[in-house]
């Protein structure tokens, strides 16, 4: 099993059609194929980690999504923020949310607490 490092984006792009190919054959793991699959795959995770990382999103705007997401309106959220009033400033960005927000949020909502600690981008700006 001879594989090379992912270096350039060539190299990338030829992994991926690799791996693809792999995948479509859906080799078990114990496998060589299954196995190269296994290595390409934790390089193309490498490769892609280094040039094309992912931000965690603004904290506001994964409230926004999960609110999309359950079908939740703005009076669902004031368990977890507070008042109706408390809410509207924090989804416009004028309240920050507290550790108590965040708490409460993050269990019942399932919002990932590192992504409710976060500056929001308006914030910032």
């Amino acid at each position: 099993m001879e594989i090379k490092a992912i270096r350039t984006e060539a190299d990338y792009i030829e992994a991926l059609r690799e791996v693809s190919n792999l995948i479509d054959l859906d080799p078990a793991p114990d496998e060589p194929a299954g196995e190269r699959l296994d290595v390409l795959g934790t390089l193309v995770q490498a490769y892609e980690a280094k040039h094309y990382p992912i931000n965690p999103p603004d904290p506001i705007d994964a409230i926004k999504f999960r609110m999309d997401q359950s079908g939740l309106t703005v009076k669902d959220l004031v368990p977890y923020i507070g008042s109706l009033n408390r809410v509207y400033e924090v989804l416009s960005y004028k309240r920050s949310l507290s550790l108590s927000m965040i708490r409460r949020l993050s269990n019942g909502l399932h919002i990932s607490a590192d992504t409710l600690i976060r500056e929001s981008v308006v914030a910032n700006s």
